[in-house]
Formats: structure tokens, C-alpha cells, sequence
């Protein structure tokens, strides 16, 4: 590879919501804020396989993906995560490293906790059309 090839990083985003409606966010120990949980997809995973993984890991909840909510991209990070919608269907509810308090939201009080660029991604969930395909700067949408 050359110095003119695109870089990016690969994560996923897990919108998981419960029979009665709520969503899943968590409290992110490295800035303070509500976001679905997520993180960096690892090589031999694929995307389905990486965002179960890291929903555990952050939350200790079982998900299953259902379908792809969209794929959006920080412009400042060159990060592109693939956030899909999961439903719940095992584990216990835990703090980690990662997430320092978890809750299950109406879903006005998710999109109202979590700042845009994260917060898309839940309104999406419930939006037809998808899945979407959005670009932010890390905190608010660019159009």
C-alpha cells in the first residue's frame, strides 16, 4: 500500500430495543456521553458477528441483529460503522469499562440523550427506507 490509500476503520453500532419499545444506550466512560452501544468490527468478524460481540462486552446483553439500519461515516475520524437494529434475547445488564451506566430509554428520551451523529442511528431504526447512509464530524450530521 501507498500513502494515497484510503483508510478507514470499520465499527458497529448496536440499536437494540426491547419488546416494550425502549432502547438500549449506554454512558461512555471516555467522554460522558448516551450513545447504542458499539466499537471497532475486528478482522475475522463479520459485521453481525461484531456487533453482538461488542454489545456484550459494553452491556452484558445477548442481541440478536435484525437487519441494517444504515452506514454512517465520521468525516474527521474516517471511521464508517454499520449500525443495525438487534433485539435483546439473553445476558444480564452490567457496567464496564466501557460503559459506566446503561439504561433502557423511551425512544424520544434515546434521541434526546445522545448527540446527533449517534442519535440518527436509532431514529433510522424505526424510519422506512432503509438502510440509510449518513456523514456527520463525530457529534452533528454534515449534509
Amino acid at each position: 500500500m501507498n500513502d494515497e490509500t484510503p483508510q478507514h476503520s470499520v465499527s458497529v453500532t448496536g440499536v437494540v430495543v426491547r419488546q416494550d419499545g425502549r432502547v438500549l444506550v449506554i454512558k461512555r466512560a471516555d467522554d460522558g456521553r448516551w450513545v447504542p452501544p458499539g466499537g471497532v468490527l475486528e478482522r475475522h468478524e463479520t459485521p453481525e458477528q461484531g456487533v453482538v460481540r461488542e454489545v456484550l462486552e459494553e452491556t452484558g446483553v445477548k442481541v440478536r441483529p435484525l437487519r441494517l439500519v444504515g452506514v454512517y461515516k465520521n468525516m474527521q475520524l474516517a471511521v464508517v460503522s454499520l449500525a443495525f437494529l438487534c433485539e435483546p434475547i439473553g445476558g444480564s445488564e452490567q457496567t464496564t469499562e466501557e460503559a459506566t451506566a446503561l439504561s433502557w430509554l423511551p425512544v424520544a428520551e434515546a434521541i434526546k440523550a445522545a448527540p446527533e451523529a449517534r442519535a440518527v442511528r436509532i431514529t433510522d431504526a424505526f424510519a422506512e427506507g432503509g438502510p440509510f447512509v449518513r456523514v456527520h464530524d463525530g457529534t452533528t450530521l454534515i449534509s
